[in-house]
């Protein structure tokens, strides 16, 4: 994924080596989160680098473990997840305001409603694009763990299971991230940071080394969950210059470049200290991407891919639970190995996400109600990924099935294979202006490349510095070139392969965070609504005795002001004999 926070930069950036209020470097972090999430982060990429494929094979054998003994978690968790935040927006709780003033939301509905538009694009829905819905259709990772028919109706099933993967599951996630962080920081004005979502639960051990704990596992997770983006982001690239012959076939050096160059771009970005400049960027980013979209819609079949929609997104709420506690279970080592692949994966790298975009929806939600919160973020974005993926991925398939094909291929073994890397630039070479439509849309993933590690830097920093909006300059060129180091690592580490694994693996003490988040947040909203109720039945008391006493006065004036006190307050009357 990725996204833009750019506007929880509420200022301009202050010189490097010094923070807002003038402090030395040292005096602007957290120390009890900020260097146990260095090291670690630094001492994987250590490893990773100079053990190249043995910690690729070290970080397969993890996922295939997480996946065989964790994978229906996973699957349970998620689904529970949905549950809590269709339950959160219905019921009463849904009232409640993320808010203790009476302003009113920040942003009008519109702004609101785009820039949750926005936070649902990314690296990852280009680099999916057209490839996942193929992928399912063409029976990846092997034939024997095929989950669809290779016919139309497998077409139908490939894509609705790619809006599994898009739909409602991750936004449920960020739904939980999301609206712990704005209760946390618009109603009970904390800093933003994760320790305070379960404070609730935890208690003083959230101030604690508990809460340093709970917050270094939000950096490390958050960084890695970035570094997963780039490094898809910079496979799609190096795929997209080589498909024009700018460049050979990729190797790992040339993907270290890629990524040295585009990190340096990010760098330009956080240097510069112009917010206005980046949030710019990332509308244009945004813009452009919509742009793309509508573009392959005109120019394809588009009739098809509107009945698509229609039909797919039917078939998607026909399927939804069915589909949502699905682990493969049947289907053996096989089915492990698709879940590893594909829905596994998915979970893992949106909770890994969960924090970056969490503070960024929950920023621009100040004012709205829990049931606005809910619903703008689980739709808005699940509707744009229907369409996307509809779009691009329909495209793909209607190609395979009543076109030229090209886009699954083959391997020496006779294994179908599809190169997630350049079916979106295959499937463009056959449209109006393909070199330059192809140009533009590797512009675009490097756009979201250096929105995502600007934006990711400086949320990452905020945690690391214990909830400080407006971090220094040096401690964000240094998350952000962590990022781009963990990238590289990973690609040295196994390319997609080591991608996926860290996403599975990583995610898994975070989701303990999100169980107690939930906990947390019910028994929040339970003594608010507590308060409410109470101040509704004393305004409605007090409403009824003025009621009375007036109705009475205008009956005959039997009852004085003495007649409507309070019992300790009214003086007592002489008896008559």
């Amino acid at each position: 994924m990725g996204t833009s926070p750019e506007t929880a930069r509420s200022t301009d950036t202050e010189p490097a080596g010094t923070s807002p209020a003038g402090e030395r470097w040292y005096q602007s972090i957290h120390p009890q989160v900020f260097w146990p999430s260095l090291v670690l982060i630094l001492a994987f990429v250590a490893l990773a680098i100079i053990g190249g494929d043995t910690v690729g094979d070290a970080i397969g054998t993890v996922q295939n473990g997480i996946v065989s003994y964790f994978g229906w978690y996973y699957t349970a968790l998620i689904s529970a997840f949905v549950v809590f935040a269709v339950w959160m927006g219905l019921s009463h709780f849904g009232d409640i305001t993320l808010s203790n003033d009476d302003e009113g939301p920040e942003f009008g509905l519109g702004s609101w409603l785009t820039m949750l538009f926005g936070a649902g694009m990314g690296i990852g829905l280009v680099f999916w694009g057209v490839a996942e819905p193929l992928h399912h259709f063409a029976g990846i990772p092997n034939r024997a763990s095929r989950i669809v028919a290779g016919d139309e109706a497998g077409a139908q099933d490939s894509l609705v299971i790619t809006f599994l993967h898009w739909g409602l599951h991750p936004w449920a996630i960020y739904v939980v991230v999301g609206l712990a962080i704005a209760y946390a920081v618009h109603v009970r004005n904390r800093p933003i940071s994760i320790r305070w979502t379960v404070e609730p639960v935890l208690g003083k051990a959230a101030k604690g080394w508990l809460g340093d704990v709970v917050d270094v596992i939000a950096v490390v997770g958050t960084v890695f969950g970035i570094a997963t983006s780039l490094g898809l982001g910079v496979t799609q690239i190096a795929g997209g210059l080589a498909f024009l012959d700018i460049i050979s076939t990729p190797s790992n050096m040339v993907l270290v470049i890629i990524i040295g160059i585009v990190t340096g771009l990010a760098l330009f970005s956080v240097v510069s200290g112009v917010s206005k400049g980046i949030k710019w960027l990332s509308n244009i980013n945004m813009s452009m991407a919509v742009a793309l979209m509508l573009f392959i819609a005109i120019a394809g079949p588009t009739m098809f891919l509107l009945r698509e929609l229609i039909q797919a997104s039917g078939a998607y709420f026909q399927n939804l639970i069915a589909l949502s506690f699905r682990t493969s279970a049947l289907a053996g080592e096989q089915g492990i190995e698709w879940q590893g692949w594909w829905t596994a994966f998915y979970w893992g790298w949106w909770i890994s996400w969960a924090p970056f975009v969490g503070v960024f929806i929950a920023r621009i939600s100040k004012g709205r109600t829990v049931r606005e919160f809910v619903l703008g973020v689980l739709l808005i974005p699940t509707i744009f990924s229907f369409i996307w993926f509809t779009v691009l991925g329909g495209s793909g398939l209607y190609r395979e099935l009543f076109g030229s094909g090209g886009l699954v291929g083959t391997d020496a073994e006779g294994n179908a294979t599809v190169d997630e890397t350049n079916t979106l630039f295959v499937l463009l070479e056959n449209l109006p202006a393909a070199g330059l439509v192809i140009g533009v849309a590797i512009l675009i993933v490097i756009l979201f490349f250096v929105t995502s590690s600007d934006s990711g830097s400086l949320v990452v920093d905020m945690l690391a510095s214990g909830g400080d909006v407006d971090p220094p300059v040096w401690s964000r060129v240094l998350w952000a070139v962590l990022e781009g180091a963990v990238a590289v690592a990973l690609v040295l580490a196994g390319g997609l392969t080591a991608l996926r694994g860290v996403a599975i693996s990583i995610a898994l003490p975070f989701s303990v965070v999100m169980i107690v988040m939930c906990f947390a947040l019910v028994r929040q909203f339970r003594h608010e609504r507590h308060k409410t109720l109470q101040a509704e039945l004393r305004l409605r008391r007090e409403q009824f005795t003025a009621h009375v006493a007036q109705t009475l006065q205008e009956d005959g004036g039997l009852l004085t002001d003495d007649d409507t006190a309070p019992a300790a307050r009214r003086p007592r009357r002489r008896r008559r004999t």
